[in-house]
C-alpha cells in the first residue's frame, strides 16, 4: 500500500503468527531482493481496552518507532477492506499512544493525530526549556529548527527555496544530532502562503520519502506555534497533498489524505 508514494508492506498479525526480527524486516524492505517498502506495518491484536488493534511500525533499517500518520491512513484502509474492522471509525494502540482513525465516504482517512507536545523532555530533545525555534550546530554549520512530538520526534527547518536545499546531506546530519537522544524525522518547509506549503521530509531510518504523514503535522504545528500558519494548511510533499487542521494548543491535529492499495500476495 502507500499513502502519497510513502509505501508500506501491510501484514495480518492477528490471523496468522508473525513475529519479524529486524533482519527479516530489512530483507522486506530490500527494493532489489524482497518486497520494498519504507515501513513494514503490522495489524496485531490490542492489549489496550479502549483500542480495536495495535497498530505496529517497523522502518526499512529493521527499527520499531512510534507513529507514522501515512501508515496509519493505509491501515484503517485495510482493516476495513478485509473484513477486520467494520469502520468506519477505528482506534489503534501506538508505541506512542492511541489513535483514531476515520474513512470518510469520498474514501479518503482521516487521522486524529493527537495534541503535538512542544516540551523537549516530550520529544525528546535536549534543551534547557521550550521555545519557539533551537539553534543546532552541525557539519560546521548553524541551523534553525522548530522541534514537536506527534507520538514521534521531529525536527522542522523553514528554507526559503525547498528545490536548492540538500536534503539528503542537511537531512542526515541532524537525523543523528547528540541533542536528539532518539534521531528525529526531519521537515524542510517553503511557505508558500499562510494556508499552503510545500515539505520534503527525510524519516530516521529510512530517508527522504515521497511523503510523511506526521511530517507534515509537525511542520503545521511548527508554522502555527510560530504564528506563520493558519488553522488549515494544504501540505504539498513530493507524493502529492495532505490537508491538516489543528486549531491551536489544548487541540487535537487532524490530517486527511488518500489511502491506496497497489497489490496483494504470500511471501514464502
Amino acid at each position: 500500500m502507500h499513502g502519497l508514494g510513502n509505501d508500506f508492506v501491510v501484514i495480518d498479525a492477528i490471523h496468522q503468527n508473525f513475529h519479524p526480527t529486524p533482519e527479516a524486516i530489512r530483507q522486506l524492505a530490500d527494493r532489489q531482493r524482497g518486497i520494498g517498502c519504507d515501513q513494514l506495518l503490522l495489524v496485531a491484536p490490542s492489549s489496550h481496552e479502549l483500542a480495536d488493534f495495535r497498530y505496529r511500525i517497523f522502518n526499512a533499517n529493521g527499527d520499531e518507532v512510534e507513529q507514522c500518520g501515512n501508515g496509519a491512513r493505509c491501515f484503517a484502509r485495510f482493516v476495513v477492506d478485509h473484513g477486520l474492522a467494520a469502520g468506519p471509525e477505528i482506534c489503534v494502540q501506538t508505541l506512542g499512544g492511541l489513535m483514531w482513525l476515520r474513512i470518510r465516504p469520498d474514501g479518503q482517512v482521516c487521522v486524529d493525530m493527537g495534541q503535538p507536545r512542544f516540551e523537549p523532555a516530550d520529544i525528546p530533545f535536549d534543551a534547557p526549556e521550550r521555545a519557539p525555534l533551537y539553534e543546532l550546530e552541525a557539519g560546521g554549520k548553524l541551523y534553525e529548527v522548530g522541534a514537536v512530538s506527534l507520538g514521534n520526534p521531529h525536527a522542522v527547518m523553514r528554507v526559503d527555496n525547498l528545490d536548492a536545499m540538500p536534503i539528503a546531506k542537511v537531512g542526515a546530519l541532524i537525523e543523528t544530532h547528540s541533542r536528539f537522544p532518539r534521531h528525529v524525522n526531519v521537515g524542510f518547509m517553503q511557505i508558500i502562503s499562510p494556508e499552503h506549503i510545500r515539505l520534503r521530509v527525510f524519516e530516521r531510518g529510512v530517508g527522504e520519502t515521497q511523503a510523511c504523514g506526521s511530517g507534515a503535522c509537525a511542520a503545521v504545528a511548527i508554522g502555527r506555534d510560530n504564528e506563520w500558519l493558519k488553522e488549515s494548511v494544504a501540505v504539498d510533499l513530493t507524493g502529492g497533498r495532505l490537508m491538516i487542521t489543528w486549531e491551536g494548543e489544548g487541540q487535537s491535529l487532524k490530517m486527511t489524505g488518500p489511502a491506496t492499495t497497489v497489490y496483494e500476495g504470500r511471501v514464502v
